[in-house]
Parts: structure tokens; C-alpha cells; sequence
């Protein structure tokens, strides 16, 4: 297992990682499971430095209450890091982020605005700043994303084209339990019987029906659905369970 040094600091960060010619990322809002691993190795496997970021972003929250829930497991996400080749945790706090107090927002127009834009105004604004602001500091080469959230994913991707940015988005596809279940951090809020009904939701949008039937069937059982809708050749879906939201996404 590899010893993972934590750094708080944007600027101890900035100086550290200057003398590699080649630095992957993962930035996550910590309570590690499966799918931040795979990006982890990924990550590792293609770069001298592996950067890892633990950061719970406030400005994508437009629900103080599911901030504050967030799941906090600092160090069992250090032992994460640390099985999964992670050489660096950037562990920052708001103001190390936010010097000018969000000041500064970065916002996209079109896509951001439809699906989890529309249900949560401002959430794609902090994604999009706080990834910007990750990028920099990072210096990264290649940052590495899961598709589980699509829209996140294809966002990151837009926007570190249209700004020139010099690093490679990568999504590498969602990690699943045996169940369908696509992991998340929030599953481990979910009661036993909760979770074992969520797999409904990967069951559900695979099918071969209509978002309005798809969306029936989440209803009927349960679910209060946010959206389910065909965008392209991919199917989203936002459904809450237990007061707890979760999202998945498929090829159509």
C-alpha cells in the first residue's frame, strides 16, 4: 500500500507537483467506494504523480440540508488513496477554494441548464468553478471522471475545450454493484430495504419503454422521479428515495 501525503494548501500543492512532467487527478467529495478506485488505478497507471482531491464543493449544493449529510469518512478515504495508488490527497478547506468568497462563478448556458440544471439552479455553476479552480491547482495532465453523472462528466468536457485548458478529460464507465446499482456516495444513506429497491432505477431505465412508462414504473413503486428523459443516445434519470437523490444514465 502506498503512503499518501495530504496537503491542505493550494500553494504547497502548486510547488509540490512542479517538478513532474506528467500528473493524473480524481477529484471527489470524499466517502470513497469502488468507482472512485477504479478512477484512482486508472489514474495511477498513466501518470508519474496521481493527485486525489477530497473536497465536499458547498456551491453545488442548492439543498442545505443534503450538504450537510454528505457523508464525511476522511480516513477511510486516506486507506482509499492508499490501496489505489494515490501519491497526493489535496484535502483544502472552503476558504483555500473560495479566497474571494465565490465571488467568481463559471456558467454554461445550454446543456446545464436542462436535466439536474433544472431542478438544482446553480448546482452546475459550483461543479463547473470548483473543477476549474481543481484543474489549476492540480496542474494535472489528465483528470479522470465517472460517467454515472453524465452530464457532469460531458460539461467538464465542453468546458476544458472551450477554454483551451491543456488537460485530457477522461470518463471511464460506471461502476456497478451487483445489483444494477450504480455506486454513489449516497447509497450508504439509504436503509437496507431502501437499497435493495434502488436497483429498480438501472432495471427500469434499461428497458425497453418509453421515459413516460419508465417513469410509471419508478412512480408505482416509489420513487419520487425528478426527470427521466432521452437526451441524444443516452437515457438520465434523477429519482429520490428515502429523501435521498440518485441519478444513473444508459445508452439508448
Amino acid at each position: 500500500m502506498k503512503h499518501t501525503k495530504v496537503i491542505e494548501k493550494p500553494q504547497d500543492l502548486i510547488e509540490y507537483r512542479k517538478k513532474y512532467s506528467s500528473i493524473g487527478f480524481v477529484p471527489t467529495m470524499g466517502a470513497l467506494h469502488a468507482g472512485h478506485a477504479s478512477l484512482m488505478k486508472k489514474a495511477s497507471s498513466e501518470n508519474e504523480l496521481t493527485i486525489a482531491s477530497v473536497f465536499v464543493n458547498p456551491t453545488q449544493f442548492n439543498n442545505a440540508t443534503d450538504l450537510e449529510k454528505y457523508p464525511k469518512t476522511f480516513e477511510a478515504d486516506l486507506k482509499t488513496c492508499g490501496e489505489n495508488g494515490v501519491d497526493v490527497l489535496f484535502f483544502p478547506q472552503f476558504s483555500d477554494i473560495y479566497p474571494d468568497n465565490y465571488r467568481f462563478k463559471l456558467s454554461e448556458n445550454e446543456f446545464s441548464k436542462l436535466l439536474c440544471g433544472a431542478h438544482r439552479p446553480g448546482h452546475f455553476d459550483g461543479v463547473l468553478t470548483v473543477v476549474l479552480k481543481l484543474l489549476q491547482i492540480t496542474g494535472c495532465h489528465r483528470a479522470y471522471f465517472g460517467m454515472k453523472d453524465y452530464q457532469q462528466y460531458k460539461l467538464i468536457s465542453d468546458m476544458a475545450k472551450a477554454l483551451f485548458l491543456p488537460t485530457e478529460i477522461i470518463g471511464l464507465p460506471t461502476v456497478r454493484e451487483a445489483s444494477g446499482l450504480a455506486m454513489s456516495s449516497r447509497n450508504m444513506r439509504l436503509s437496507a430495504e431502501g437499497k435493495d429497491k434502488a436497483k429498480l432505477i438501472y432495471a427500469t431505465i434499461t428497458q425497453k419503454t418509453s421515459p413516460d412508462k419508465a417513469r410509471e414504473i419508478l412512480t408505482a413503486n416509489g420513487f419520487v422521479v425528478d426527470y427521466l428523459e432521452d437526451i441524444a443516445d443516452r437515457r438520465y434519470v434523477a429519482a429520490t428515495l428515502e429523501g435521498i437523490r440518485l441519478i444513473d444514465n444508459v445508452e439508448i
